[in-house]
Parts: C-alpha cells; sequence; structure tokens
C-alpha cells in the first residue's frame, strides 16, 4: 500500500477527497440509525442532524462543481442518493422507543398465497367496502 508521502498531490487530494465524503455519510447513516453510534454503541435516530449532513453534502456538491473528476462526482452522488434515500425512510418509519434498534425488514414469506409481489405492497385502496 503506498504511504502519503509516495502520492502525488492531486492523488493525495483524491483520497483525502473520497475519505471525507465517505466520513459524511457514515456519520448520516448513524444519525439516520443505520449503523450504531461508535462511542455509545447503541442504534439512534436523529433527523435533525441527519439532515445537516444532507445539506453538508449538497453544499460541498455546488460548491466543488465542475472540479471533480468523474470518480469523486460519481461518489459524491452516491453518497448523497444513500443518505436521501435512508432519510425518506427513516421519515417514514415510526419512532422506535429510545435505545430500541429499529424493526428489521422481514422478507416476504414464499408460501403466501398472495404471492411475494402482493405481501410487498405498503399501500392499497379499496373501494366499495361495506
Amino acid at each position: 500500500m503506498n504511504s502519503a508521502a509516495d502520492l502525488s498531490p492531486e492523488q493525495r487530494h483524491a483520497a483525502l477527497f473520497a475519505q471525507m465524503v465517505m466520513q459524511f455519510t457514515s456519520t448520516g447513516l448513524v444519525f439516520l440509525g443505520r449503523a450504531p453510534n461508535p462511542v455509545t454503541g447503541k442504534t439512534e435516530t436523529d433527523l435533525d442532524m441527519a439532515q445537516m449532513v444532507v445539506d453538508q453534502l449538497e453544499m460541498l456538491e455546488a460548491r466543488t462543481r465542475g472540479n471533480l473528476s468523474a470518480d469523486e462526482q460519481k461518489l459524491l452522488r452516491q453518497s448523497l442518493t444513500t443518505l436521501r434515500m435512508a432519510f425518506v425512510e427513516a421519515v417514514n418509519q415510526p419512532p422506535a422507543k429510545p435505545g430500541e434498534a429499529p424493526a428489521p425488514e422481514t422478507p416476504a414469506s414464499s408460501d403466501s398465497p398472495a404471492g411475494g409481489e402482493e405481501s410487498r405492497k405498503k399501500f392499497s385502496k379499496r373501494y366499495g367496502q361495506g
């Protein structure tokens, strides 16, 4: 593995940029309850702090537009997409009791009579009940 002294300034900057984006992403996932807090070991959700992380990455994307390599841009966009999707899921999830990990999603049973597709529907409309 190359040491920092063996890298060109551009390679070092690219590595530091990737590391920073990954740190922001990891922090955001902790705030979204997707990873345990490294200090407490508990899984907690703090949507305000998660939103701040997303906002910071969006600012970074805007301020570096046109100055990133294709790989750096891809990493930043993928990180933002991951955090945004996790944020939406966290907002739509019922609040867990403090200190309680969110319930894992259970896969659909293959022997269900409705089939796998129907069992994954979250919403359905019904008309004319009565």
